[in-house]
């Protein structure tokens, strides 16, 4: 009787695996998967160290988070061949202009072929602030827990310590929503 009942139930188990798999939101198939958009902050007694990271940008200038401590930082994970990173470009663009020099900006180039690529996705897109360049996608590293190799675009609004106070996984739903996180922060 159990042998008779073993092949159903293994064959429904593998069906609900497979059904499973394909409820993946966003295109991993492309290369990345795209999160939902919705913003999380963090309250400041819960953020954890400042974050860690050097990098040369796309001029071949050295990018350190350390250095632009003493106020707020927006991190923005992107690539050239990324179809949701183009279209949330122009809101980064806008905030960043209405933030002016309160706020520090930083674009974090993952997984693009070449400088190349990356450096006219900036210039096509009229991108104002640098963008370290991780081919390798390993300047992810120091956002461990809060984003994933596959997730492009994201988006980090680090503390004027270096923790992180707010981050949104997948595209940026508007502008206001990336300005309303910053000025959480510079409130505090």
């Amino acid at each position: 009787m159990l042998r008779r009942l073993a092949a159903p139930l293994v064959a429904l188990a593998c069906l609900l695996v497979l059904a499973g798999c394909s409820g993946l939101s966003g295109t991993g198939d492309k290369g990345y998967i795209s999160g939902a958009g919705a913003p999380t902050e963090v309250k400041a007694v819960d953020r954890g160290e400042p974050i860690a990271l050097t990098g040369t940008d796309l001029d071949g200038e050295e990018v350190d988070l350390a250095a632009l401590r003493g106020k707020p930082v927006v991190v923005n994970v992107w690539a050239s061949w990324c179809p949701p990173c183009r279209v949330e470009q122009p809101d980064l663009n806008e905030a960043a202009a209405e933030l002016g020099d309160r706020v520090e900006f930083v674009g974090l180039n993952i997984r693009d072929a070449s400088r190349d690529n990356a450096a006219a996705y900036v210039r096509n897109l009229d991108v104002p602030y640098a963008s370290v360049y991780s081919a390798d996608g390993a300047a992810l590293l120091p956002f461990a827990g809060t984003l994933t190799p596959r997730s492009i675009p994201s988006t980090v609004v680090l503390d004027a310590e270096g923790r992180i106070a707010a981050s949104v996984n997948g595209r940026i739903p508007t502008t206001q929503t990336l300005l309303s996180l910053v000025e959480a922060v510079l409130d505090e």
